[in-house]
């Protein structure tokens, strides 16, 4: 086999393994929560918010603005977290794979 045919077939392997990554990254979830537990917000690594909950606790009216920065506190932890897996995750299919303009 030619290396161009080796190359090109190591590409759609990667391809199609890239694409199994990505949709197994889409199911998973990770959790955040700010406020001692106030606020828990779960989220997937393809950087979508599953879930936001609050305790009843919480729900002071006169600390909405308090509950507000609890709530996007939490809800970019979680998203920080999702991107970090599926960063790692990514990586590992391009370990050692230098392309151009990326390495």
């Amino acid at each position: 086999m030619t290396d161009m045919a080796k190359m090109m077939k190591q590409a759609a392997k990667m391809q199609q393994q890239m694409a199994a990554t990505q949709n197994a990254l889409a199911q998973r979830t990770v959790e955040a929560t700010s406020g001692g537990g106030a606020v828990k917000v779960v989220a997937r690594c393809d950087g979508t918010v599953v879930s936001i909950k609050l305790n009843p606790e919480a729900l002071s009216p006169t600390d909405a603005e308090l509950l507000e920065e609890m709530i996007l506190l939490a809800v970019n932890q979680a998203l920080t977290k999702g991107k970090e897996i599926s960063n790692d995750e990514m990586s590992k299919l391009t370990a050692g794979l230098r392309i151009p303009g990326l390495s």
